[in-house]
Parts: structure tokens; sequence; C-alpha cells
């Protein structure tokens, strides 16, 4: 379970070092202008792990693209 959002308030980890190779995924990718900090909270008490995917900030279109590309780059 990974939220991929670009709150700097929070603490998040790089998308390859929090997800495990061979591991379903779901990931949660937030709307234009990013999860609200009440959203971020709600998924990480349900055991959602916070990511980056990296130094940009990415649109909603890509970042759904690039976060499943990371996952199947892990698994090669």
């Amino acid at each position: 379970l990974i939220i991929a959002h670009c709150n700097h308030s929070f603490s998040r980890n790089s998308i390859k070092d929090t997800y495990l190779k061979g591991e379903n995924a779901v990931i949660l990718i937030g709307p234009e202008g990013d999860f609200s900090e009440e959203e971020i909270l709600a998924a990480t008490g349900r055991a959602y792990c916070p990511v980056h995917l990296g130094p940009s900030t990415l649109r909603t279109e890509t970042a759904g693209i690039a976060a499943c590309h990371s996952v199947y780059l892990i698994n090669q």
C-alpha cells in the first residue's frame, strides 16, 4: 500500500526504497494540487506508506504512469 504525494511536511521515502519486489501494489495518486493533509493522514493511518516519485512534481496523469513503471522496473 503506497501513497505518492508532494507534501514536504510529511516524511516520504523513494518508491524504490519502499516497494518490495514481487509484492502486489496498490498506489494512491493524488488529484491536481495533491492530497490534503487530512487525506494523507487518513491513508497513512490505514497502513499506506508515503513515497515520492523523484525530485520533480509530476502531473496526475504522469505520476500514475511513473509509479506503475517504477513497480515494473523493480520487478525486473
